[in-house]
């Protein structure tokens, strides 16, 4: 059986790590002759900030759209890139996971593979992208390469 990929998803969050996963994600694109998406997670610090108006939301989403430019960048010319910003906490719904949003991600767009980085989160909380990536393991139905 040949796996057939459409759609690769990759969750970043303006790390290194992330950025790694993205060109692991990429490069699986580039050999299926697949799109990808990448997926920016804000941590639970950032969502309380910006929540609590302690974080300017348009200088964040500047700054997101421009991680996420330069990650688009990275991108073969053949691989079409899409992407999307997305809370990974709420402060108001109780089952909002970084790992739960990922997932509903990828069945919004699709997604046949999945490229997780295991480390991120530029804020205070640290171990998000990994507690997601362990969560995207176990529960994703796609194939997963978390790096």
């Amino acid at each position: 059986m040949t796996l057939e990929v459409d759609t690769v998803l990759v969750p970043v969050d303006g790390t290194d790590a992330s950025v790694t996963a993205a060109e692991y994600a990429f490069a699986v694109a580039d050999r299926y002759d697949a799109d990808a998406h990448a997926l920016y997670v804000l941590g639970e610090t950032v969502s309380r900030g910006i929540h609590a108006g302690e974080i300017d939301e348009p200088e964040l989403a500047d700054e997101t759209r421009t991680f996420l430019a330069d990650v688009e960048e990275l991108a073969p010319a053949d691989v079409h890139v899409d992407s999307t910003i997305a809370y990974g906490f709420s402060t108001t719904r109780k089952l909002q996971h970084p790992g739960s949003v990922i997932l509903d991600c990828a069945a919004d767009v699709d997604a046949d593979f999945l490229t997780i980085p295991r480390e991120g989160m530029r804020d205070d909380t640290g171990d998000v992208l990994e507690k997601a990536a362990e969560y995207v393991l176990l529960y994703a139905s796609q194939p997963v390469l978390s790096v």
